[in-house]
């Protein structure tokens, strides 16, 4: 007869497994192993949580120095408990019902975002990397067959370590999915979903149809899809390795114009700053740009462009007016 593990069993374990999290992030096999052994039992995945929020009490208490002893505050000085201990007794304190809220949020997804003007890089469990540009969402989730990221809007840049799990971007109606690779998505109002692959191999599909035809896209290739429809009538294209670098420019907080008009530039420009750039006569407007400017500095934009065209920046109000003289 197979004894069934006691509260103080799994408690240990938990402590166990965090105390490995301390030391180094979870190999895939060892966080494939972590999650068959949180769902082999539902008590353990309280206990879980319970050993990590210990854990963080107890890096908070470390950052106070090397020389802290809260037992010094006691009667008598006594050999402080170990890390090891700490998790184990603090895990078998909480509460019982602390384990049906701790089965929930270990598997909600977590949220990460930025706001206008800001980039964000986010690590992620399988040393996998998400790069946010501004005003973006995103949400992850990993689980045993699957790596999953959903981007609700904005634009990022995924470098996804090979795995034998897939990951998987969600956006709009679209599924994204490689097994290794560097590539943007962008998902923005009013605007085709872009995605530009700049290494390894990526295949796109219907997100309700994950089993039909994928459009395959290989490095230096880039595909944009309306924001309804299938994707088989839509054909990749080879880009240069130039143009992909300049797409790029913004993970160094940069904006790259090659012929642009200006009306477009300002346009780009509004996802990164209040600061609006305000155009006053539509000949200006159509004059075409060309360079790198600093994705945070509209107002410079605005009189470096004034001075090849002619024209005037003016800073008022919030805004940067271009006109050129005599334009109302």
């Amino acid at each position: 007869m197979v004894q069934r593990e006691t509260a103080d069993d799994i408690d240990s374990a938990a402590a166990d497994w965090v105390a490995r999290e301390d030391r180094r992030a979870l190999t895939p096999s060892e966080a494939r192993a972590l999650e068959a052994w949180i769902e082999a039992d539902s008590r353990r995945a309280g206990a879980l949580l319970r050993a990590r929020a210990v854990a963080l009490r107890s890096e908070s208490a470390a950052a106070l120095g090397p020389t802290f002893d809260p037992l010094e505050f006691g009667a008598e000085r006594r050999q402080p408990p170990s890390r090891r201990q700490l998790l184990t007794w603090g895990a078998g304190v909480a509460a019982a019902g602390v384990a049906v809220v701790a089965a929930v949020s270990l598997r909600a997804p977590e949220a990460h975002a930025t706001g206008r003007g800001e980039m964000r890089l986010v690590p992620l469990q399988d040393g996998s990397t998400v790069m946010l540009n501004t005003d973006t969402r995103v949400t992850v989730r990993f689980d045993k067959d699957e790596r999953r990221l959903q981007l609700l809007e904005g634009e990022a840049f995924i470098t996804a370590l090979d795995d034998p799990r897939p990951l998987v971007v969600l956006a709009g109606e679209r599924r994204i999915t490689t097994n290794g690779g560097a590539f943007r998505v962008r998902k923005l109002p009013d605007a085709p979903l872009d995605i530009l692959v700049q290494q390894g191999r990526v295949g796109v599909r219907g997100r309700t149809d994950p089993a039909g035809a994928a459009v395959t896209l290989a490095a230096n290739t880039r595909l944009m899809l309306p924001a309804q429809g299938a994707t088989g009538a839509q054909k990749p294209r080879t880009v240069s390795a130039d143009l992909v670098t300049r797409e790029l420019a913004w993970r160094e907080g940069k904006i790259a114009f090659e012929g642009e008009t200006l009306a477009q530039a300002a346009k780009t420009f509004a996802r990164y700053s209040d600061t609006r750039i305000v155009i006053a006569d539509h000949g200006l407007a159509s004059e075409t740009v060309v360079g790198l400017y600093s994705a945070n500095d509209p107002v410079g934009f605005g009189r470096a462009v004034a001075e090849v065209f002619g024209a005037q920046a003016l800073t008022e109000d919030g805004a940067v007016i271009l006109r050129r003289g005599g334009a109302n």
